[in-house]
């Protein structure tokens, strides 16, 4: 029979998870915001880049996100689900390595010799 306690224990506990995520993911959007300031603001010429939006911030969200979660577990023991979240870092990892998440607005980058 769960106490008064144990309510109050996991109460705790759910709230300091949900912190550690938010958390996570203001630490994803700060990693992306010197990259993505120029892209979504204009970089050359005013021009701007919607793609940011696609995949420049929902990437590093979802990965500062399930990064702080699997240091959350990890701390907490839970040795089950932290090889799982470290699964999707490692993901979220390749897929903004293999979609050049971090790289700068593209008509900032092949300018030309003139740059």
């Amino acid at each position: 029979m769960k106490t008064e306690r144990t309510f109050r224990r996991e109460a705790v506990t759910g709230a300091l998870g949900c912190l550690t995520a938010v958390l996570g993911a203001l630490a994803g959007f700060a990693v992306r915001l010197p990259y993505g300031r120029a892209g979504l603001f204009g970089a050359f010429e005013g021009e701007r880049n919607p793609d940011l939006l696609r995949l420049g911030l929902p990437v590093p969200v979802a990965g500062g996100t399930a990064t702080a979660l699997t240091a959350f577990a990890a701390v907490r023991g839970r040795w089950r689900t932290a090889p799982a979240l470290a699964a999707v870092v490692a993901g979220a990892a390749a897929l903004g390595y293999g979609f050049d998440v971090l790289a700068g607005p593209r008509t900032a980058r092949d300018c030309g010799p003139s740059c």
